[in-house]
Order: C-alpha cells, then structure tokens, then sequence
C-alpha cells in the first residue's frame, strides 16, 4: 500500500495539531492522506479551533479522514434536545465534570460554565447558539472506523471474535484495546488505535496505539505506515516505532 499518516487523539490542542500536519507535510507532502483516530475536542483550550482546522481542510479536497471518538460522542450527545448522557460514564459523571473537558470545550466556543454552577438545561442551550451547525453536523456524521487498504483504524479496539460489521459503538468509542490478548494473526496488517493513553506511540505485533497523551502534555507525534514499515514522526524526521 502507499505511505498513510495517522494523527492520535488531539483533545483540543490546536497547537499541538499543526505542528503535526507540519511534521507530515515535510515527510509526505501537502497532498499526504491522514487518519485522525478520534477524540478532536476536551481537555485542551481549542477544541473549536481543532474541529474548524479541519472542516477547511476537508473542504479545500485535503485527504484527511476523521473517524468518532469517545469524546467527540460525548460532545455530539450534549447537542442532541434533550442531551444524551453516555452511559459508559461513572454513576455521578457527566461530559461537564471537570475531569472529562467538557467545560474546555465548551469554553472555546464562549461558552462559560463553571463546575460549581453547572446548570445543564443553560449550558445546553447555550451551547446549541454558540456551537456551529457545521460543527454540529460534523460530529455527527463522523464515521466509526476506517479501513485504507489492509490498514484497520478505530478509536478505542475491536471484539478480536467479532467480524468489523458486528463491532459494537460501544466498544469501538470505549474499549481499552489490549495487544497482548490479540490473535496470532488479525485481518489486517496493522489495527492503529487510541484512547488508552501511553508515553509514546507503540507498536506491539500487528496493534499500533497513537494515543501518545497530547492530552496530558506530551506532544502530538503521527505515525506514517508504508508497507509493513511505520515510523513516528517528530522535529527531527522519521523514527521507528518504538515496539514490544
């Protein structure tokens, strides 16, 4: 297959994001196809800004696809009239605790709630005025997996004893992926997730995680795949992939 970039979980840090493209585009181009795995918004200060970035990107023909992660659901769901509340969350937690970003997200749009008043009937309809429906819309209709030629992408992991079409929402926005309890073999050549932060993106067989913790201050690093050979990309060029 040709060389494809992928992007880990950008949790609203714009910054981060365009030093990443930045990093792509001197390795593959302008033109160089990117995945995004999922969680664009939360915890970082311009969740607005990321989801803008690239709507114009889309818009300008950039072959950059975007598929749905937890967060993003999570944002989408607070949208919705009435607000959808994810179940996957603790007995007490909501997207506006304090622990998720929510009220980041919200705060990049102009939308300031702060946790000890969190009234979610206001902070709702604010935030339906202040959120674009383009924005609104994107979330929306943002796919739950991708597959570029042998290459699977998801956000969180798959059921290893499900076909792709029996996977569950749940499980591919949630799931903790676990390497080692995969097959000696998958469908697919390699299976690129995030959501299960770690110090650095990681190869371990067939399973790639991207989640380099951008969230938690660590820097955004993509990956690119070509062939059987992926590299991390950072200021200084190609890396291998650290692997285990």
């Amino acid at each position: 297959m040709d060389q494809i970039y992928a992007i880990g979980d950008v949790h609203g840090h714009l910054d981060k994001l365009d030093q990443a493209i930045d990093w792509i585009e001197r390795d593959g181009g302008r033109d160089a196809p990117i995945v995004f795995v999922g969680d664009l918004v939360d915890r970082g200060p311009d969740s607005r800004g990321v989801i803008q970035r690239i709507i114009d990107a889309q818009a300008q023909g950039r072959d950059w696809t975007v598929i749905k992660g937890n967060h993003d659901r999570m944002f989408e769901w607070f949208l919705q009239s009435p607000p959808q509340h994810d179940p996957h969350l603790m007995v007490g937690m909501s997207w506006l605790h304090a622990q998720l970003g929510g009220l980041e997200t919200l705060a990049s749009y102009g939308v300031d709630v702060t946790p000890k008043q969190t009234r979610l009937s206001q902070a709702h309809l604010e935030a339906l005025a202040a959120v674009p429906a383009t924005h609104q819309r994107f979330l929306r209709d943002l796919p739950l997996f991708h597959v570029r030629g042998d290459v699977l992408f998801v956000h969180a992991g798959i059921r290893y004893d499900r076909d792709l079409p029996a996977q569950s929402e749940t499980d591919l926005l949630w799931l903790r992926q676990d390497p080692k309890a995969a097959p000696e073999r998958i469908s697919w050549r390699y299976l690129v997730h995030g959501h299960t932060p770690i110090a650095q993106p990681k190869r371990t067989g067939q399973i790639i995680n991207i989640d380099g913790g951008a969230a938690f201050g660590r820097a955004l690093c993509p990956i690119v795949i070509e062939g059987a050979d992926v590299f991390v990309l950072n200021e200084r060029g190609r890396e291998a992939i650290c692997q285990e």
